[in-house]
């Protein structure tokens, strides 16, 4: 019987380095965000609020990166009747709203971002380039 098994933890800096490209990228598109980045216990490693974003904006953002940690799945497409149990297990500190992806390395889901104050797309596409980042980082001198 096997008693442990591996795990990956997201480090600070990581978790700095997925924050700052989602910053480049809200910067570029000229939407203040409030981006959160947890780890896979869903502890916060990073978090800002730019200059503009909206303050209500903390709260969703940070449980769109707890959401995307916890289920591995992107936020905005879980099927509305496990989002509306998940809401409601969890005391709504989870949601099915867009700009939340999980964060992957080597099969394991290590943390999550969450992206929140500009429109449901707006923040899903900054998500998207902060994650394209990471994995560009991690797969750096790895042989394909």
């Amino acid at each position: 019987m096997t008693m442990t098994r591996p795990a990956l933890k997201l480090a600070h800096e990581g978790a700095l380095m997925v924050l700052t490209a989602a910053i480049d990228a809200a910067a570029a598109m000229g939407v203040p965000q409030c981006i959160a980045i947890v780890d896979e216990g869903c502890n916060l490693l990073a978090f800002v609020r730019m200059d503009g974003s909206r303050v209500l904006s903390i709260e969703s953002a940070t449980r769109k990166a707890m959401t995307a940690a916890t289920t591995g799945q992107p936020t905005g497409g879980i099927a509305p009747d496990k989002a509306l149990l998940l809401a409601e297990a969890t005391s709504g500190r989870m949601t099915n709203l867009l700009g939340g992806l999980p964060l992957i390395a080597d099969g394991h889901i290590i943390g999550g971002i969450g992206v929140g104050s500009g429109t449901g797309e707006q923040d899903l596409e900054i998500a998207k380039a902060a994650v394209a980042a990471f994995e560009r980082s991690i797969n750096k001198g790895k042989v394909a």
